[in-house]
């Protein structure tokens, strides 16, 4: 019978070697099994430390018995003494076994423990003549069999979606994955203090909805059985969280999961996480200082310093963000001025003569937002705040008094990438249900069902105050603040086309 190596991370298998490592692993675990000691049958080791605080508190441990517990992902067998691995929660720790300390039996049974094993060590902790601080073993049990062979290096398998596919091994075999997701809860934790701080409310509204609205992201449709009615995933928070401010409340805000039927790319993904702010009696200038301070705020704290690596980039998130409208920018990017174009034709016109892709039926502001998507969103690469968007592409936002064409609104961009929305939120009832009918109509001419929040207007007929709304995903915040390219990276489990 052949022998798995005893470091098969330098080893790259076939398929056949894999399948009769496998069986080899099966066959141990019968013979525990035959003799009475399943490693499935352990409920409890009562571990005392982790490596990280070993290391950290070696000092004061030094000399002292432990007992630590992980999976073991190399093992040096050397005759009578061997030294090995532990993989636990918080980093990798050796550990020495002697024969003459653990026994006979025991050491027998230990040579026969596969990587991937998880183990649990009893013993002293010394630092070895190399230096690295170990635990010397005095006790060692097998608390769980792994069947399978972990990859050797999981990057250079021919499947990149594995990784994916199988979080769980890529976090065993790159510490790396592992450390981006605990700075994910850290951050979401940060977001949460600082707008707790500030007295906002954090809530929860209903993630299945009973009316399918007329924006631009496409719903997922479900149907209630009980209720004989179709129903279908949220793609907002907002206007259930603007409703709470019509009923009060001053400030909330919403960390949850949105919903959109879309394509997925290196920032999309049919499921992600966003936040979504609402504060009464400000406008979208407050919004703009609070996206400042919370950015820099939150990587400060996660990472130590208001400027961040992104991409080859060094982004500061320290205040102040530059400041300019679509239409400023557009202009300065390619020349042509929105103020020209005095009817939706003549905008059409420009971008035919452009070649910049349009819809059929696109309005100035629709033609105004393709030119800069065309034009200026990629060479944003430090935090920038576009603001004044056209009222044909903001739909649930307060006019410029000075300039009823445009709304209070702006998005802000890093590193080339769309970061977040905010606007002075539109209160006017009589408004909203035109430019919801308008959304309809459009959506209709498209072949799509959609309809008018009825309840929200209602809500808006009892009066909605002055107010701020802001949302962000928290997934491309992750990838900003971990320095990854794709939302897949900071996604424990990404959607993903199942396999055939």
């Amino acid at each position: 019978m052949s022998v798995e190596p005893q470091n098969p991370q330098t080893t790259e298998w076939t398929d056949q070697q894999l399948s009769e490592q496998e069986g080899i692993r099966r066959a141990k675990l019968q013979k525990l099994e035959e003799a009475g000691q399943s490693p499935y049958a352990i409920t409890h080791f009562d571990v005392t430390h982790e490596s990280e605080e070993i290391f950290a508190q070696f000092d004061r441990l030094e000399g002292q018995t432990v007992r630590v517990a992980g999976r073991m992902v190399s093992k040096r067998v050397m005759g009578k003494a061997s030294f090995a691995h532990l993989l636990d929660a918080t980093g990798q720790l050796q550990f020495y076994v002697r024969r003459e300390d653990v026994g006979e039996e025991a050491y027998a049974a230990f040579k026969d423990y596969d990587i991937g094993d998880y183990i649990g060590v009893t013993g002293i902790v010394f630092r070895t003549q190399k230096g690295e601080i170990s635990v010397h073993a005095h006790a060692l049990i097998l608390l769980t069999k792994s069947l399978k062979v972990l990859p050797e290096k999981f990057h250079g398998l021919k499947d990149p979606d594995l990784r994916y596919r199988q979080r769980y091994v890529d976090m065993i075999v790159n510490p790396e994955v592992r450390d981006t997701f605990r700075k994910r809860s850290q951050i979401i934790s940060a977001v949460r203090e600082f707008l707790d701080n500030r007295g906002f409310l954090e809530v929860d509204t209903p993630v299945l909805q009973t009316v399918e609205i007329g924006a631009s992201a496409r719903t997922f449709k479900t149907h209630h059985n009980a209720l004989d009615l179709d129903m279908f995933l949220r793609i907002e928070t907002e206007l259930y969280l603007k409703r709470l401010i019509v009923g009060g409340f001053r400030r909330v805000y919403e960390v949850g999961r949105l919903f959109r039927n879309e394509g997925m790319d290196a920032t999309h993904n049919p499921e992600f996480t966003s936040v979504e702010t609402y504060e009464a009696f400000v406008d979208y200038n407050t919004l703009m200082e609070m996206v400042e301070q919370l950015y820099s705020t939150v990587a400060q704290k996660v990472c130590g310093s208001t400027c961040v690596p992104n991409m080859g980039n060094q982004i500061e998130l320290k205040a102040p963000w530059k400041r300019i409208t679509m239409a400023q920018a557009v202009n300065d990017a390619c020349g042509v001025d929105y103020a020209d174009w005095i009817t939706d034709e003549d905008a059409r016109a420009c971008l035919a003569r452009m070649e910049v892709h349009f819809e059929k039926n696109a309005k100035r502001g629709d033609c105004l937002a393709a030119l800069f998507d065309e034009y200026v969103e990629a060479n944003l690469i430090q935090p920038t705040f576009i603001t004044d968007y056209p009222v044909d592409i903001s739909p649930l936002a307060k006019r410029k008094p000075e300039n009823p064409d445009l709304t209070e609104r702006f998005e802000f961009f890093i590193n080339g990438h769309e970061m977040g929305n905010a606007f002075s939120e539109l209160n006017d009832p009589i408004d909203q249900r035109r430019r919801f009918e308008e959304q309809v109509r459009v959506r209709a001419a498209e072949g799509i069902r959609a309809e008018v929040d009825e309840d929200f207007v209602t809500a808006l007929e009892y009066g909605l105050p002055p107010t701020g709304g802001l949302g962000f995903g928290i997934d491309r915040m992750v990838m900003l603040l971990t320095d990854n390219a794709s939302i897949r990276d900071v996604l424990l489990f990404p959607t993903m086309k199942p396999q055939k």
